[in-house]
């Protein structure tokens, strides 16, 4: 049998809090990162008081839910923490104290247009009214400055305080950096994953990007040691996965979706995006041919109870558009700019969410 957190979930809807009649589910208290590894499940609740009376018998209750409408051989005893608002996760020594929200843009392979989607959904923040940055991660593809139409820039340096920074390069109300700044666009990046990290910490820790609501990472593809580098030294707010519907993607999705909630990382996903969803010839926008297949994504997300942020269209003008270093985002008066706009909407409200179930403490708010 297998395992997914939308099981666990409907087993802790039969379980009820006490103090409030609500089941755990309905009532907030059960965190959004379930982690299922093999017949191993473990979680937390969230409880408003350190002593509160019935979290020995709540934790006791949701651990028999689990044994008796899932399965028996389930390990899960022992493996609920409790947190309360008293001692939840602390705010950590940020590195970007001035950012409120940092948001990994990953997919579990390449070519599925995870940097197109990065770049457009930074240009939609942006024209929505809040302050977004963009770190071009993906160390040895950087496609950023050309979707971006600044190939040619080379970030200055500034001094702030004592410090000497690099200036990130401005376009489309977009701050960016990227590697590709620094190196010339014909020649291939051999860096061995200690010196790519140690780049990447650089473009993070040494540069200017002053106060943002939304600092966008395009990650490499995959589940390599950069993206693990970087998730472990940021206070990321969550991960996106982007992937298309087809089969093979999935798979390698599932792995992505696999590595934020594993223990080495336990960052929460927030949504995933189903890209190339369907194709729409520019001379017949009401015709969909699902090319890669239908609704993958829409599956993968009910399958393991995780938000469809949104479902972008395959249509020529996204290439082109990406080709010409203006994103199509640019324009929402078309079907993949509407597309796009729609889904930054859908991602401010999951942070929002997000941001509103943890404890008063450790609470981000926006602008």
């Amino acid at each position: 049998m297998n395992i997914y957190p939308k099981l666990i979930l409907e087993a802790l809807e039969k379980v009820r809090y006490p103090g409030t009649g609500k089941n755990l589910v309905e009532a907030g208290m059960v965190d959004d990162n379930i982690r299922i590894e093999g017949r191993r499940v473990s979680f937390s609740l969230l409880f408003e008081k350190p002593k509160d009376p019935f979290i020995r018998s709540v934790v006791k209750a949701a651990e028999t839910a689990i044994l008796t409408y899932i399965s028996p051989d389930i390990d899960v005893k022992g493996n609920i923490s409790v947190v309360t608002a008293q001692e939840a996760r602390p705010e950590p020594d940020r590195l970007l104290p001035e950012v409120k929200n940092i948001i990994a843009i990953a997919s579990g392979k390449g070519g599925v247009g995870k940097s197109t989607v990065a770049a457009n959904l930074a240009v939609s923040l942006a024209a929505a009214g809040y302050r977004t940055g963009l770190l071009d991660a993906d160390i040895y593809g950087p496609s950023q400055p050309k979707m971006f139409n600044v190939e040619d820039a080379r970030p200055s340096m500034e001094k702030v305080g004592a410090r000497e920074l690099i200036q990130p390069v401005e376009n489309y109300g977009v701050k960016m950096l990227s590697i590709g700044f620094f190196v010339s666009r014909e020649d291939a990046i051999v860096w061995r994953g200690s010196m790519a990290s140690n780049a990447l910490k650089q473009l993070i820790g040494d540069a200017n990007w002053g106060a943002l609501d939304y600092l966008l990472l395009d990650l490499p593809p995959g589940t390599g040691d950069i993206s693990l580098t970087l998730v472990q030294t940021l206070a990321i707010t969550g991960a996106v996965v982007v992937s298309t519907p087809q089969e093979v993607a999935l798979a390698d999705a599932r792995k992505g979706i696999s590595m934020f909630q594993g223990d080495k990382v336990n960052v929460p996903v927030l949504g995933l995006i189903e890209n190339m969803a369907w194709f729409t010839p520019a001379e017949l926008p009401d015709n969909r041919y699902y090319i890669f297949g239908r609704e993958g994504v829409a599956r993968l997300a009910e399958e393991m109870n995780i938000p469809l942020l949104g479902q972008i269209p395959l249509v020529q003008s996204i290439c082109e558009s990406g080709d010409a270093g203006a994103p199509v985002a640019c324009n929402p008066d078309t079907i993949t700019g509407a597309a796009f706009r729609q889904l930054a909407c859908n991602l401010v409200e999951r942070v929002n969410h997000r941001n509103e179930r943890l404890p008063a403490t450790t609470k981000v708010k926006m602008k």
